[in-house]
C-alpha cells in the first residue's frame, strides 16, 4: 500500500513538472495581463482622440461647423475600412463575443476573435472617437479581450475556447471600467445564459489578472467620482420608480430600434454593400454632427463629462437626453466599431436629471437611477446594470433604490422589446456565417468533377 501511494505521488509530481501541466496556464495568465494592459492603452486612446476632437471644436467661432464635414467623413471612412479589411468589426463587439462562444469550429471563431480584429477594432473606435461618433471603448474592449484569450488558447493548447471566451469578455470589461464585480456578472448573465460552474476559476482568475494589469498602469479609481446621494424619504423612492419605468421604456426603445433598423439596414445592403455602406455611414454622420451642432458638441463622444456632472449634482438640459439618444443610435447603426456602455449611461444621466428637475428631487441620485433604469432596458441585464453603477459611484448605501430601478428597467423593457439587444444582434452575424457556409458548400457543388487521366 505505501508503495502504491509513494508511485501516485510520484506521478503526480512528475505531471506538475511537466510543461503539458505549466504551459496551458502560464500562456493564460500572460493572455489575462495582455487584456489589462491593452484595456489600459485603449482607454487612453480613446480619450485622448475625443478630446482632439473637441478641441478642434469651437462652439462659438466658424470651428463649430466643422463637424458637418468631419464627422460624416470619418464615419464613411471607419465604415469602409471595417467593410473592406475588418468585416465583423462594426458596432459593439459583444454580439461577436457571443456568436463566437455558439460557434464551434475555429476558423469560424477567427471571423470575429483575432489579434487582427482586436488591432483593427482599437484602432478604428479611436478614429470613431476622433471624428465625433456617439460611441464607447468598452463594447470593443471585450472583443479585444476575448480575441486575446482566444489566441491564447490556440499557443497553449487549451481546449476550453468557448470558457476563455467567457474570461476574455469579462476581464474586458473590468478592466475597462475597473469594476471587477460587474466583469463577473457580466460574464454571467450577458455573456454566457448556458454559464457553467466549472468556468467559475477561469473567469475569476482572468478577471483578476487584467485588473492587477490595469492597476498598476492607471491606479485605482472610481469611474464616475464617488456619490453619497441615497434614497430616504417618499419623493425618492418616487423618483426610484419613475426612472426605473421611464427609463427602462427608453432603453427598451433604443435596443428596439437598434434591431428593426439594422436589419433593414442589412438586407438593404445585400445588393451594392460597399456603396450602401458608405450611403449609410454618411447619413449617420451627418444626423451626429447636426445633433453635436445643435447641443453645442455636448452629444459627441462618450457623454463621461455630462454624466459624471450629472453625478455631482449639475442639472443637465432635457435637449441633452433627446440628442445623445439620437446620436448614439445613429452611430450604433452606422457600421463603424464602437460600444454603447458609455454613451447609454450618458443618456440614461441625463434622463434621470430631467426626471429629477420636473420631481423636484436630489439631482446627483436622480441622474445615478437614471443611469441603471436606462441601462438595463437598453441590455435587459438587470444585475449587471446595477453592479457597475454601484462599482462606478462607490456608492453601496443605494444598493436597494439601485436594484429596484434596475429590475423595474429591465421589467418594462422586457415588455416592449422582448429580444436582448446584443443576442439579437449575435444571430445575424452567426446567420452570416451560416450563408457563408451555404454558399461555399454549393460553389463546390456546382464544380465540375475532375478528370480522371
Amino acid at each position: 500500500m505505501p508503495k502504491r501511494r509513494a508511485s501516485r505521488i510520484l506521478r503526480r509530481s512528475t505531471a506538475l513538472a511537466g510543461s503539458r501541466y505549466w504551459k496551458p496556464r502560464i500562456v493564460f495568465w500572460l493572455g489575462a495581463l495582455a487584456i489589462g494592459l491593452t484595456s489600459a492603452a485603449f482607454a487612453w486612446m480613446a480619450d485622448a482622440a475625443q478630446h482632439l476632437f473637441l478641441a478642434a471644436f469651437d462652439r462659438e467661432g466658424w470651428q463649430r461647423f466643422l463637424p458637418l464635414i468631419a464627422t460624416p467623413a470619418g464615419f464613411i471612412a471607419c465604415a469602409w475600412l471595417a467593410l473592406r479589411f475588418l468585416p465583423g468589426s462594426q458596432g459593439s463587439g459583444i454580439p461577436q463575443a457571443i456568436a463566437a462562444r455558439h460557434l464551434r469550429r475555429d476558423d469560424e471563431r477567427v471571423r470575429f476573435l483575432s489579434l487582427r480584429m482586436a488591432v483593427g477594432k482599437v484602432l478604428l473606435t479611436c478614429l470613431g472617437l476622433l471624428t465625433g461618433a456617439s460611441i464607447g471603448r468598452e463594447g470593443p474592449t471585450v472583443q479585444v479581450g476575448a480575441s486575446i484569450m482566444l489566441h491564447a488558447a490556440r499557443i497553449g493548447d487549451i481546449t476550453q475556447a468557448r470558457g476563455l471566451i467567457l474570461a476574455g469578455s469579462a476581464a474586458g470589461i473590468a478592466a475597462a471600467f475597473n469594476t471587477p464585480l460587474a466583469g463577473i456578472v457580466f460574464a454571467i448573465e450577458e455573456m454566457g445564459r448556458s454559464y457553467q460552474s466549472r468556468t467559475n476559476g477561469v473567469v475569476l482568475s482572468a478577471v483578476i489578472i487584467a485588473g492587477l494589469a490595469s492597476l498598476a498602469v492607471v491606479g485605482n479609481y472610481t469611474y464616475f467620482g464617488v456619490s453619497d446621494a441615497a434614497a430616504h424619504g417618499p419623493l425618492d423612492w418616487i423618483l426610484v420608480v419613475t426612472c426605473g419605468v421611464i427609463g427602462g421604456a427608453c432603453g427598451a426603445l433604443f435596443s428596439l430600434a437598434s434591431i428593426r433598423i439594422t436589419r433593414r439596414l442589412r438586407r438593404a445592403r445585400v445588393e451594392n454593400p460597399t456603396r450602401r455602406a458608405i450611403g449609410i455611414a454618411a447619413v449617420a454622420g451627418l444626423i451626429v454632427a447636426v445633433t453635436g451642432i445643435a447641443t453645442s458638441g455636448d452629444t459627441f463622444g462618450t457623454g463621461y463629462e455630462q454624466a459624471r456632472s450629472a453625478i455631482e449634482g449639475e442639472t443637465l438640459s432635457p435637449f441633452f437626453f433627446v440628442g445623445k439618444f439620437i446620436a448614439s443610435l445613429a452611430s450604433s447603426l452606422a457600421g463603424i466599431p464602437g460600444g454603447l456602455f458609455a454613451p447609454s449611461l450618458s443618456v440614461g444621466a441625463g434622463l434621470g436629471s430631467t426626471i429629477g428637475s420636473v420631481i423636484g428631487a436630489d439631482p446627483s441620485l436622480a441622474a445615478i437611477l437614471g443611469m441603471v433604469g436606462y441601462f438595463a432596458g437598453v441590455v435587459q441585464a438587470p444585475m449587471t446594470a446595477f453592479v457597475i453603477i454601484l462599482e462606478m459611484t462607490g456608492n453601496h448605501g443605494n444598493l436597494i433604490p439601485l436594484m429596484t430601478a434596475s429590475m423595474l428597467g429591465y421589467g418594462v423593457s422586457r415588455l416592449i422589446a422582448p429580444e436582448p439587444l446584443y443576442h439579437a444582434m449575435s444571430r445575424l452575424f452567426i446567420a452570416d456565417v451560416l450563408r457563408r457556409q451555404r454558399a461555399e458548400a454549393q460553389g463546390e457543388a456546382s464544380e465540375p468533377p475532375a478528370e480522371k487521366s
